[in-house]
């Protein structure tokens, strides 16, 4: 039976590559490896605790979103000393996008840990999610100092190309909405259902032109929802040569 906050006596094959990862990528090691096990288990599958509760990382997930804002917050305050809250603020979004968490867990090689239902279709922010989750369990087992040093350190200073990521054109809502203005084209948002889990919301968010629906995306905040929605609309406008404009990176 699983427990927790039990170490584990048998440590079986999936252990031992966990423990390999979490000290050669994360340069981490842990105290209590059950904490990082349940932060890798989807919720289309779960572990079964005392008396039979099961459980996934979606609590972890929970935590993790919040340390891992905090640490951005913190590092980004630290990297710019001299930019305002705005240029921050705007940093912060691009670096806990799911989009950038999806692509770390892949690049970290997170991903290939996650034990997840093959048999319940596709998840999208499956990466992300388990990348958050991950940052949880560390926060809950070796403290927040732990925390930041791993994602800086072993994470942001390797695999995070800050430079890049700051210079890249994120905001496609505020770019379809120029657009629509120049072009008198009423750019509409609409929340078309939300999902909830027992830990968080995620809110699916469509675009609409002239009433006419466009595409839909998924995130746990209807902003960051519209967002990847207004990309993903943007882009393929620019593909049907509707928008002439190809976006370009800010100097």
């Amino acid at each position: 039976m699983f427990s927790l906050f039990r170490k584990s006596t048998n440590i079986d094959n999936r252990d031992k590559e966990l423990k390999l990862f979490l000290k050669n990528i994360l340069r981490c090691k842990p105290k209590n490896i059950s904490i990082y096990k349940l932060a890798l288990v989807h919720k289309s599958c779960f572990l079964k605790g005392k008396k039979g509760f099961k459980m996934n990382n979606e609590r972890l997930e929970f935590l993790g979103d919040a340390v891992l804002s905090a640490i951005v917050a913190d590092y980004l305050f630290r990297k710019y000393p001299y930019q305002g809250e705005g240029f921050l603020t705007e940093m912060r979004s691009k670096i806990v996008s799911r989009a950038s968490l999806n692509k770390l867990a892949h690049k970290i090689g997170l991903s290939k840990h996650i034990q997840y239902s093959r048999d319940t279709g596709q998840f999208l922010s499956m990466d992300g999610d388990a990348f958050e989750a991950i940052v949880g369990a560390i926060y809950l087992d070796k403290g927040y100092k732990s925390a930041y040093k791993v994602i800086t350190k072993s994470i942001f200073s390797l695999y995070l190309d800050i430079d890049s990521l700051e210079k890249s054109d994120w905001n496609f809502k505020s770019k379809l909405i120029d657009w629509g203005q120049k072009t008198k084209q009423k750019v509409s948002y609409q929340a078309v259902d939300i999902t909830e889990s027992s830990a968080r919301k995620q809110y699916k968010v469509q675009v609409f032109i002239n009433e006419e629906p466009q595409e839909t995306a998924i995130d746990f905040s209807i902003k960051a929802a519209e967002q990847l929605a207004s990309e993903k609309t943007y882009k393929k406008l620019l593909e049907a040569k509707i928008i002439t404009d190809e976006p370009e990176n800010r100097p």
